[in-house]
């Protein structure tokens, strides 16, 4: 299972990338896999602000659809555009060109609360 160390983790299986003030935020490769094959990426809450552990969206696999919760309290200010026409983009690049918001990071003290790799790792008995 590949768990990049830079990012940060959620017990939810999303994963937070942070640069400069904003933040990328999409599920991990261990999500990804147990959610199977990704064939839709609902998210409207563009220009919209979210709470930590707040729905910002859903992502629909073959069998099933999961609700998809913010790692930090922020404005959504970008939906990644690719996941429109590939939303396997998820599945084949999660950390890559399967990111799925980019938001603002409004509290950075949350930042902390979140999971290494290594203690996500532990969490999914990785």
């Amino acid at each position: 299972m590949n768990l990049p160390k830079d990012l940060k983790y959620t017990k939810d299986h999303e994963w937070l990338r942070i640069e400069g003030d904003v933040a990328y935020v999409g599920i991990t490769d261990f999500a990804q896999s147990e959610l199977g094959d990704i064939v839709y990426v609902d998210i409207d809450t563009l220009d919209k602000k979210v709470n930590r552990e707040e729905v910002f969206g859903t992502v629909e696999a073959v069998k099933t659809v999961s609700d998809l919760f913010s790692p930090i309290t922020g404005t959504v200010l970008e939906l990644n555009p690719k996941l429109d026409s590939n939303p396997e983009n998820v599945n084949s690049d999660p950390y890559g060109d399967g990111w799925m918001i980019k938001m603002s990071i409004d509290i950075t003290a949350e930042l902390e609360e979140l999971m290494s790799a290594d203690d996500y790792a532990q969490l999914v008995g990785a």
